[in-house]
């Protein structure tokens, strides 16, 4: 499933590519083997690999096309970018996102706003492509809605391999007059507002959407894999501050639990979108089944 009919929205899914490199104990690094052995079996294949028992994780952007607007939300890890500690993202030449966002019928030029959930590596980097030699916006057009309290937080780090995501893909922004410096209850109109989710990152957000009395949110890493919703408590391995994480995590499911809004997970594996439901005491992720 790519996309999704949320009232007089749409909401396309624009896959970078999918991987399962993760090994679970190192994403999860507070887990341990036997944590797992309850989950192997609703997770494999889906969600882990059957082979070697390594999480599946989607890189992807969310495409969503209002009445008025076209908006990408994170633009995941981005072309010929260094990243020397990564194999999998360093200098590769997937081209995948502009692919993917053609056969959805948008070119970058007709985006008219980006919303970066945080900035972390694989969620801005295609912000920006090289051209001539210098990193330029890859969406000429758009406004760029950035939490200015999130930008602070990278603008006061050293300059170094872990940080170079933010210079090669947030500072051109910026620099190029496109950024939209935002607190974490920004609303663009009655139809997408942010929801403040933090904790992965000092002010991650969330992307809430409505139209028609239907309803959305596109996660970001509030929640990396359907597996936190029966697990609230794991936490992932990049996340800044892990109790305030889990925090907003448990009372994100708590607050979406049996209720129809559409929760879009931006690493979740295929098709990535589904319900927070009880089950059996705890919090499951039902998928949807196909598009509609």
């Amino acid at each position: 499933m790519l996309h999704h009919q949320l009232g007089d929205m749409q909401i396309n899914r624009i896959i970078e590519y999918t991987s399962s490199e993760y090994v679970r104990t190192s994403f999860f690094p507070e887990t341990t083997a036997e944590d797992w052995v309850q989950h192997e079996t609703w997770m494999k294949p889906h969600a882990m690999d059957a082979a070697t028992g390594n999480i599946t994780l989607i890189m992807q952007a969310y495409l969503v096309r209002t009445r008025h607007h076209n908006i990408i939300v994170d633009t995941c890890v981005g072309d010929h970018k260094p990243r020397p500690s990564r194999a999998n993202w360093h200098m590769q030449s997937r081209g995948t996102v502009p692919a993917n966002l053609a056969a959805a019928g948008i070119s970058p030029e007709q985006i008219d706003y980006v919303f970066c959930t945080h900035m972390h590596v694989d969620h801005v980097g295609w912000n920006t492509r090289l051209q001539d030699g210098r990193w330029v916006p890859m969406f000429p057009n758009a406004k760029y809605i950035f939490s200015k309290k999130e930008l602070q937080f990278w603008e006061a780090l050293p300059r170094d391999e872990k940080t170079a995501h933010f210079v090669d893909s947030v500072l051109p922004i910026v620099e190029a007059g496109q950024a939209v410096l935002v607190t974490n209850d920004y609303a663009l109109d009655d139809e997408v507002w942010l929801e403040p989710t933090p904790g992965h990152t000092p002010d991650h957000v969330s992307v809430r959407l409505a139209s028609n009395g239907a309803q959305a949110v596109i996660t970001g890493d509030m929640i990396h894999n359907p597996v936190q919703c029966l697990q609230p408590e794991w936490v992932m391995r990049a996340d800044t501050d892990p109790a305030q994480a889990c925090r907003t995590r448990r009372a994100f499911l708590e607050r979406y639990c049996d209720m129809d809004v559409l929760v879009c997970g931006s690493h979740f594996p295929a098709p990535s979108m589904g319900h927070i439901v009880a089950r059996d005491k705890a919090f499951w992720f039902e998928f949807v089944s196909a598009a509609r």
